[in-house]
């Protein structure tokens, strides 16, 4: 039995970790690499396996980019095996699989009219819209806390993440040669209080736990003071008659502001400025979250579904799924907000945004979600670089910058110290889905706590092998 890390590696993208069993191969995630466009184009554009012939499952954790972006492309090159999911996440991922392959569409327009020939990074879209629609007939929707069967001798269950709607940790029980493995892996483990989904379940009993490790080094600030410094920055930027940039990522970042925003209102506590959600995308994915209360915590009941209140509508929020509705934008005076994807930056309207507004000072540039290196977000948050490459064109930064790192949907370091400390019968840990400085903080920890537990920093590609 082995496990090997084909993505999520000493980085923070690219999820995509493979077991080993009973001659069986199964995927954990399949997600997009995200980063310097070169570099990320060749490690998107191929497996080291063969999708058709080696994969014979998919556990699929959510439906972030960076976990499920490359099936449409597991599809394109023959794999037809299922993937497993919550009704949740499969809802999701119709959509945002659909937008990745209008996204890779249009990027390929963009690179074929504007560069040249020898410039080009590839022959053709990673995949297309079309073979993001056909993917979505191998998704199988299953309930949190229920075993199902993955392949002969493996089954499965989903458990509460607390990350983003449907997220789950996945607890798989593998037997071979007589011997069962009990394995935990948490996807993106979540915090306790984020609004409006459930807080992390507890990991059952394992032997092996796959443990993300993002913020391995850090500690958030907590959740309930991000509503203080959403709500300075919005008057403070409104007073200036500046306008207030938000890349957010379409799922989750955006439904959390909408309805803190929605809360600040209500309690008369942000001035009447327009709030523009500038993102097809996110207009989507919050009418799916409207279709799962099974994941909603209790506070979303007692401040908005008790009342029969929608959340994420009420009278200074405009939702702008047309292109003509985001242009229209761009000549909009100020003061107002405007959400728009990608939260990293690296795609859709809020670059135009970014283009538009990023020179003057009257204006805010408010992160609400990390930033992987080496991606635009990031370099708009480093306070050293003053200038930053949007379509090819340098921009100054006046804006001011905020970020509110209160909002991260990730767990910070003492909550992946808690929950680790909480599993019974561990053997084993395998970090992924961290950069090295916080992995290895997080590894000592564990070690000096939990002497008896083996701690593991996979390369990529290097095999595990799982013994008694």
């Amino acid at each position: 039995m082995k496990i090997i890390p084909h993505g999520a590696a000493r980085e923070v993208t690219g999820s995509c970790h493979e077991l080993q069993v009973n001659g069986k191969r199964i995927l954990l995630d399949c997600g997009l690499f995200q980063g310097k466009r070169k570099e990320t184009a060749v490690k998107n554009a191929s497996f080291t396996f063969d999708p058709a012939k080696d994969i014979d499952a998919v556990l699929l954790s959510h439906a972030h980019m960076d976990h499920s972006g490359r099936i449409p492309l597991l599809w394109k090159k023959g794999y037809r095996g299922p993937v497993f999911c919550t009704y949740a996440t499969k809802d999701l991922s119709e959509v945002m699989l659909m937008d990745g392959g209008y996204i890779q569409e249009k990027d390929e327009e963009f690179f074929r009219k504007h560069l040249r020939k020898s410039m080009l990074p590839s022959s053709g879209p990673l995949y297309t819209q079309a073979d993001a629609v056909a993917c979505m007939e191998l998704f199988s929707g299953e309930n949190y806390n229920e075993w199902f069967t993955v392949t002969d001798g493996v089954r499965a269950m989903f458990i509460e993440a607390g990350h983003v709607l449907g997220a789950a940790m996945v607890v798989i029980e593998a037997t071979e040669n007589g011997v069962t493995h009990r394995i935990g892996f948490t996807g993106d483990l979540g915090r306790n209080t984020l609004p409006i989904i459930r807080d992390p379940a507890q990991m059952p009993p394992v032997t092996t736990l796959i443990c993300e490790s993002t913020y391995g080094n850090r500690r958030h600030t907590d959740v309930k003071t991000a509503l203080t410094a959403l709500r300075d920055t919005v008057v403070r930027t409104a007073a200036r008659g500046g306008k207030v940039l938000i890349p957010a990522f379409s799922l989750e970042r955006t439904q959390q502001i909408v309805y803190e925003l929605h809360l600040l209102w209500d309690a008369k506590e942000i001035p009447a400025v327009p709030i523009f959600i500038d993102s097809p995308l996110a207009i989507k994915i919050t009418d799916i979250f409207m279709k799962h209360p099974e994941c909603y915590d209790k506070e979303m009941y007692d401040d908005f579904l008790s009342r029969a209140h929608n959340p994420f509508q009420f009278s200074l929020a405009t939702y702008t799924p047309s292109v003509e509705d985001s242009k229209e934008l761009n000549g909009k005076p100020g003061p107002f907000i405007v959400m728009a994807g990608s939260g990293m930056c690296e795609a859709g309207r809020i670059r135009h945004h970014l283009q538009n507004e990023i020179e003057d000072e009257r204006n805010t540039v408010l992160a609400v979600g990390f930033m992987a290196h080496d991606t635009l977000g990031a370099r708009i948050l480093d306070p050293a670089v003053t200038e930053v490459k949007i379509f090819d064109e340098f921009h100054t930064k006046k804006a001011e910058v905020v970020y509110i790192e209160a909002y991260s949907g990730h767990a910070d370091s003492a909550d992946l110290d808690a929950f680790v400390s909480k599993v019974e019968g561990l053997e084993r840990v395998i970090l992924v889905h961290g950069e090295e400085e916080g992995m290895h903080a997080f590894s000592e920890r564990i070690a000096a706590a939990h002497p008896q537990v083996a701690v593991l920093e996979p390369e990529v590609e290097e095999e595990i092998e799982l013994r008694v």
